[in-house]
């Protein structure tokens, strides 16, 4: 399995994700699935500054990461694969994408309208639903901000009855 993680984390390449997550997984690629990203060179520049020797980076839009999904699971590098939010997830998830997979949703902080679920994840109602749309195709949705922490099921974070986002 190289594809070693699906990580929703708005900060994409930081220091909880080089330095937590990969000392756990060893990854040698991280790809980052951004759009906008994708098309900018200072940006993708500036993301790779943190990286240390031997993981490289590659930074896809939706639609080309939803194409070597395969390859990258038959390949032989092990990938931590990032998006910035779970739109973008729930985008790559679509049709089946992801399924059989785990998605992690790690570092998704507080911004207006949005209410707390965990210490580090904070989500709309759009954004709830495409956490729910994820997990419809076939996908385990947990929570983790690091590997040594609790991992959280999806329907602790929202709550059997669905209240605790409510």
């Amino acid at each position: 399995m190289p594809i070693v993680l699906f990580r929703v984390d708005e900060r994409l390449i930081h220091g909880q994700v080089v330095v937590g997550w990969g000392h756990s997984l060893h990854p040698e690629r991280i790809v980052v699935v951004d759009d906008e990203l994708a098309d900018s060179a200072w940006e993708r520049e500036l993301y790779v500054l943190g990286l240390p020797p031997g993981i490289d980076a590659q930074f896809d839009r939706v639609e080309d990461a939803r194409a070597h999904l395969a390859a990258w699971r038959e390949g032989r590098d092990r990938i931590l694969l990032l998006t910035r939010d779970v739109t973008t997830m729930a985008r790559l998830a679509q049709g089946g994408g992801l399924r059989g997979e785990e998605v992690n949703l790690g570092g998704i902080h507080f911004a207006p309208g949005r209410r707390a679920v965990l210490p580090y994840l904070y989500l709309n109602d759009t954004e709830l639903q495409d956490v729910l749309r994820i997990a419809e195709s076939g996908v385990h949705v947990t929570a983790r901000d690091l590997p040594q922490a609790r991992r959280v099921e999806l329907d602790e974070l929202i709550g059997r009855s669905g209240d605790r986002l409510a």
